[in-house]
This record gives C-alpha cells, sequence and structure tokens, in this order.
C-alpha cells in the first residue's frame, strides 16, 4: 500500500464562502442565534476550516415559518411549473458542478474522484429525474364504484417537511431528502450534520438562483440536541424524515410521534455480501473491496460481512487481502488518491476499537492500523479484513461505519441466506452467483430493501432505496418517494341528485 503523493489541487474556501452564516433562511443566508459556535474541520488534516453560529429554536422557528410561508404559492403551481423549476435547477447544478466536488471533499474527506465522479453527478441526476417525476403525481383513474358515485383519487403535498440528513453523504442526503418533497409541493427545512452543512448550503443557493420561491427550501445548521429536535417536535412541521442512525432513530420517532407526524427513517445497515460456490471469484473479489471500502466504508449499504461458501472461501481471502493492500491512502485533493480518511479522528478511534476488540476472538488478515507518516495528521484508517469471527460476534452483528470487512465461510445455499438474514438490520445486500436460480432465491429470501447480483452499491435515481428492520422504512428517490410526501384523498361524487336516498333508511325512518 503507498501513498499517492500530496495535494496537488487548491480546496475549496469555506471561510469566505460562507462568510454570511451557515443558515439559509427565506432565500438568504443567515447567522445562527445561538450562541454556540461549531468548527469544520478537514478530516484529513485535522485542521478547522471553517467556524459558524450554530442554529437555535428561533432559528428553526424562523425557518419553518419561511416553509409555511411559501407552501400555499409552491403547492399551488402546476406540476408543469414545478418541472420547469426543477429543470433549471439541474442546471445550475451541473453548472457549479467542481464547485460542490471541491466542497465535499473538504469537509468529508472523499477523494475528489469520489465526488466529481459519484456525489455529485448522482445529485444532477436525481434533481433531473424529480424534475420529470413532477408531472407524473397521478392517483387512481375515476371511476363509478358503488354505482351511484364517481370516486377519484388526488395526491396532495403534506405541508412543511423538516428532515435531518447524516454528514456520511451530504450533498446527496440533502438531495434525497429535498427533491421528492418540492416536486410533490411541499416546502423543506433540512438540518444538515453540523460538521458537514458546506453542500447543503451551496445546495440551497443553487435552488434560489434556479428560481424557486423563498422559502420552499431552508437549511438550519445547528446540534441534533437543538436544532434536530425543534424541528421534529415543532408543530407547524407536518412530516420528518431522517437518514441516520437507528439509535437516533428510535429518537426521533419518539418525538414525531408526541406530534402524529408522518415519519420516514433510513437507518443504519450491516450489508452481507454472498458469494456462492459458482460465482466468478475475480468478480466477487473486486466487488467485494470497492463494495467494502467505498467513501471509506461510511456506507450504509457498504459491504460489511461476506459470506463465502467453503470451496471459494480461502481464495476469496487471498484475494481481498491482496487487492486492499494495493488501495491508495492519501490527500483528497490529490490525483490517484483511493482512499481518504473518516470523518473525525473521534470516529476513526472508534472504528479501530471494534478492530481492536476483534483481535481477541478473530484475525486481523490486513490493515486493522492507522498509517504514520504524512497521513498522522488525518483520520484515516487502513482497509482492513478479517476473519475467524463467529456470527454473534460484536464485529459481525454491530454497524462498525469503516474500511472493515468480515469474511464467514458457509456450506449449504440455506445456512447462506439464513447467515445473512442474521442480523436486525436489512437495508442492502448482495449476491454472487453464475445460477439464475440460486441469485433468484437469494433476491427473494434475503430481507433486504435492495439485492444486488454480482454487483454491490451502484444506486439509480428511477429505482427506490429504503430498508427493513431496524434499517427503517419508507423510500428515496424514485417515483415510490412520493408515498413518503404525498397524502392521498379520495374524492366522491354523488351522481343521483336524489334527495331521500335508500341508504339513509338504515340511520332514519322505514323503507
Amino acid at each position: 500500500m503507498h501513498s499517492p503523493g500530496t495535494a496537488t489541487s487548491e480546496r475549496f474556501d469555506a471561510q469566505g464562502r460562507f462568510a454570511d452564516g451557515a443558515q439559509y433562511l427565506a432565500g438568504r443566508p443567515a447567522t445562527g442565534t445561538s450562541g454556540r459556535h461549531h468548527p469544520v474541520v478537514d478530516p484529513a488534516t485535522g485542521r478547522e476550516v471553517y467556524r459558524y453560529e450554530t442554529a437555535g429554536p428561533d432559528d428553526v422557528d424562523a425557518a419553518v415559518a419561511a416553509a409555511r410561508a411559501a407552501f400555499p404559492g409552491w403547492s399551488a403551481a402546476t406540476p408543469g411549473e414545478r418541472s420547469d423549476a426543477l429543470h433549471r435547477f439541474a442546471a445550475v447544478l451541473a453548472g457549479r458542478a467542481e464547485e460542490f466536488a471541491r466542497a465535499e471533499s473538504l469537509q468529508c474527506g472523499k477523494p475528489l474522484k469520489l465526488t466529481r465522479e459519484f456525489d455529485v453527478p448522482g445529485t444532477v441526476d436525481n434533481t433531473a429525474f424529480f424534475a420529470g417525476a413532477a408531472r407524473h403525481l397521478q392517483g387512481q383513474s375515476a371511476g363509478e364504484y358503488s354505482g351511484d358515485h364517481t370516486s377519484y383519487v388526488r395526491r396532495e403535498p403534506i405541508g412543511v417537511v423538516g428532515s435531518i440528513a447524516p454528514w456520511n453523504y451530504p450533498l446527496q442526503m440533502a438531495a434525497w431528502k429535498i427533491l421528492p418533497a418540492i416536486a410533490a409541493g411541499n416546502t423543506v427545512v433540512l438540518k444538515p450534520a453540523e460538521t458537514t452543512p458546506l453542500t447543503s448550503l451551496l445546495f440551497a443557493r443553487a435552488a434560489t438562483d434556479a428560481g424557486l420561491p423563498d422559502g420552499v427550501v431552508n437549511i438550519v445548521t445547528g446540534t441534533g440536541k437543538e436544532a434536530g429536535e425543534r424541528l421534529v417536535g415543532h408543530p407547524d412541521v407536518a412530516m420528518t424524515s431522517f437518514t441516520g442512525s437507528t439509535a437516533v432513530g428510535r429518537r426521533v420517532a419518539e418525538i414525531a410521534t408526541a406530534t402524529v407526524k408522518r415519519l420516514h427513517l433510513e437507518l443504519g445497515g450491516k450489508a452481507p455480501f454472498v458469494v456462492f460456490d459458482d460465482a466468478d471469484p475475480e468478480a466477487a473479489a473486486h466487488g467485494a473491496v470497492a463494495g467494502a471500502l467505498i467513501n471509506s466504508g461510511q456506507d450504509c449499504t457498504a459491504a460489511t460481512r461476506a459470506y463465502v461458501q467453503r470451496p471459494l472461501y480461502e481464495a476469496f481471502v487471498e484475494r481481498t487481502a491482496a487487492l486492499m493492500e494495493t488501495v491508495r491512502l492519501g490527500d483528497p485533493f490529490a490525483p490517484g488518491t483511493d482512499l481518504g480518511p473518516l470523518i473525525s479522528h473521534a470516529h476513526r478511534d472508534r472504528v479501530a476499537a471494534f478492530v481492536d476488540r476483534a483481535r481477541g476472538y478473530a484475525r486481523v488478515v490486513t490493515g486493522g492500523e492507522a498509517p504514520g507518516g504524512e497521513l498522522a495528521g488525518g483520520a484515516y484508517y487502513r482497509p482492513t479484513l478479517i476473519t475467524g469471527a463467529a456470527q454473534d460476534s460484536e464485529i459481525v452483528q454491530a454497524e462498525i461505519f469503516g474500511p472493515v470487512l468480515v469474511v464467514l465461510p458457509f456450506d449449504s445455499d440455506d445456512e447462506g441466506i439464513r447467515l445473512a438474514n442474521d442480523t436486525p438490520y436489512g437495508l442492502a445486500a448482495s449476491a454472487w452467483s453464475t445460477s439464475v436460480y440460486r441469485a433468484n432465491r437469494a433476491t427473494r429470501e434475503i430481507r433486504a430493501g435492495c439485492v444486488w447480483v454480482n454487483d454491490h452499491i451502484p444506486i439509480i435515481s428511477e429505482m427506490p432505496h429504503g430498508g427493513y428492520k431496524a434499517s427503517g422504512f419508507g423510500k428515496d428517490m424514485s417515483a415510490y418517494s412520493f408515498e413518503e410526501y404525498t397524502q392521498v384523498k379520495h374524492v366522491m361524487f354523488d351522481n343521483t341528485a336524489v334527495a331521500e336516498k335508500d341508504w339513509h333508511r338504515t340511520v332514519f325512518g322505514d323503507r
């Protein structure tokens, strides 16, 4: 494993770009009013790159008020008008792609090749998709289902949506939260993670520059305890959409339930990677390394548990370890960097602690340490492969959220699928086989919201993303996301013009 060298590209100037504050209310940037400040730290260097005053309850109230004021006009806009606005939005985002990529790399530590080729183009595509989807909010066709009445179904926006996005994909998660909501006619207040607000703020500014009305998209940047809980519990917020850990999701659900809000939760994952003995071994090894290490493993759909049928097990471990050792850790802005740091030193230490505890009952085949030298100041951790762990061990069952893959053998197909389902989570999984029958069985029986076959990680705007079990409920992306962000209304017209209807006699009078 070698370093690709030092950075040659200038970093994004966060302090200069957001000198007017880390809030965005009613179409304008603003400073927070909590009286407390929070840093944004470049995880590749450990240096502070931006400091801002966080949002307090008053800022949340102001954002919700702006969204509420914008709702009547935006919800009354025609599907074509909302579609046109989102098409303009996609064009503005595409024109600023490099700025978004550099801001995301700075605050998250992602290599530029990941932000340029995955985060940013995926967000532009998602915006373009919802520009088209805004015109397709149909309900059920009209019909005479009772004989005496004509019924039809309307889809209507819910109101103000209060969304909370995580730190691992700040730009994409802002888009996943905001786009289906506003395409359906809602207005949004988004709270990004306080550690990674930069691209959410850029996203909101781009919305205004594209001509979306003031108040349709608002950003409040603050802590979960102060800004997040105020947003979720706000009486004028009709729906909460949250992406993050299962533990925090439970707290969000408690608060939302108290005010009877619509709730959408996309929570943790522990994705299985099931390799049957007829799989292409080279494809499986490459897929495992890419699927486990994307975003330094800080991905709720990342491959974390590889179950390999025994005839391929030893070769898979050897080849996967060898490929992991070729991965180039380095500065996110340096050409050739494959893997950047984790989000913070605290999170790096948390990941390392999982691996260190596993040494007592399993074998670390490769990795399992932070690099030294020129990378010592950043929150880096080497790609790590672990074998010999029991199915009920912590390293297999818990969400680590780092560049760590554990490999376990299995014998029968029944056992492989049973082990794949044997965690509380059910967000994503993959099955590797050249048999269509085996692959189809795996897609039917693995309990996860997404099951890839002979690949792991790719997502597309047209298809839904969301989990089973402790991974939450509801869908991001795709037309299915409108199920989260619309209310279904049944409208029923009497066709008889008869004043005294026959069914009235069941309530009063005689036949």
